[in-house]
C-alpha cells in the first residue's frame, strides 16, 4: 500500500512539473501551449534550428521551380532536330536548339556546333556541356542534405545544454524537486523534437528533388544518345 502511495505520489510530483512547464511557457494565459509558446520553451538553440528550416523551405521551392522548368522538353524536339539534320540544314538546327531554353537544348545545340568532327569529340564536347548543366541544377541541392544531418544534432545539444544546466542548478543549489525536474526536462526535450523534424522534412525535400533530378538526367542522356545516332543517318 505504502508503495502504490508513494508511487502515485511520484507521478503527482511529475504531472505538476509539466503542468508547471506548461504555465510558464503560456504567454497569453488561456490554459494551453501554442505551437509558438511550445517552440519558444526551447531556448537559444530554437534560433539556428528556424534559421535551418526556413532554408530549407526556401532552397527546396527556389530548386524545384528550376528542375521543373528544366524538365519542360517539347516532345518533338528531337524530331525537329532530326528533320533539320538529314536535310542538310544546319543552320536551321543550330537556330531552333539554340532559341529552345533548356538542358537538353544546350546539349544538342553543343553537338551541332562539332558537326563535321570526329563522333567521339562531339560526345565528349556534349558530355562537358550536360556537367555543367548537372552543376547548375544541383546548386543549393546540397543544403538539404546537410541540413537533414544537422538539424537533429542541434537539437539535441540543446537538450543537452538545457539538461546540465538543470543538474548543475540543482547541484548548486541542493534542491532536489521531482517537479521541477520534470518540467525542466519536458521543456528541454521541445529542442531535441524540433530538431528531429526539420531533419526529416529536409530528407524528404532532397529525396524528392533527387529523383526530379535523375530524371532530367535520363532526358538528358536520351537526347544525347539520339542526337549521335541522327549523325549517322545519310542525309536526304
Amino acid at each position: 500500500m505504502f508503495q502504490f502511495l508513494l508511487q502515485a505520489d511520484t507521478a503527482q510530483q511529475l504531472a505538476g512539473g509539466v503542468t508547471h512547464a506548461v504555465l510558464q511557457g503560456d504567454t497569453n494565459g488561456d490554459g494551453k501551449l501554442s505551437i509558438i509558446e511550445l517552440l519558444s520553451l526551447g531556448g537559444w538553440i530554437m534560433i539556428p534550428l528556424a534559421i535551418m528550416f526556413l532554408m530549407t523551405i526556401f532552397f527546396f521551392f527556389e530548386r524545384y521551380i528550376a528542375i521543373n522548368k528544366a524538365s519542360k522538353v517539347d516532345s518533338n524536339f528531337m524530331n525537329i532536330i532530326r528533320d533539320h539534320i538529314t536535310t542538310g540544314n544546319v543552320t536551321a538546327a543550330r537556330s531552333f536548339a539554340k532559341n529552345t531554353n533548356n538542358p537538353v537544348a544546350r546539349i544538342v545545340d553543343k553537338g551541332i556546333q562539332r558537326i563535321g568532327k570526329p563522333i567521339g569529340m562531339i560526345e565528349s564536347s556534349m558530355e562537358n556541356v550536360a556537367q555543367i548543366e548537372m552543376y547548375n541544377l544541383e546548386r543549393n541541392l546540397n543544403f538539404l542534405s546537410v541540413f537533414s544531418r544537422a538539424a537533429p544534432i542541434f537539437g539535441f545539444v540543446g537538450t543537452l545544454a538545457g539538461l546540465m544546466q538543470l543538474f548543475f542548478k540543482i547541484n548548486s543549489t541542493g534542491e532536489f524537486d521531482l517537479s521541477a525536474i520534470a518540467g525542466g526536462i519536458y521543456t528541454k526535450l521541445v529542442t531535441s523534437i524540433s530538431g528531429l523534424v526539420i531533419g526529416l522534412i529536409a530528407y524528404l525535400c532532397y529525396s524528392f528533388l533527387h529523383t526530379l533530378l535523375e530524371k532530367n538526367v535520363n532526358k538528358m542522356e536520351v537526347a544525347a544518345a539520339d542526337f549521335l545516332d541522327v549523325l549517322q543517318e545519310p542525309t536526304r
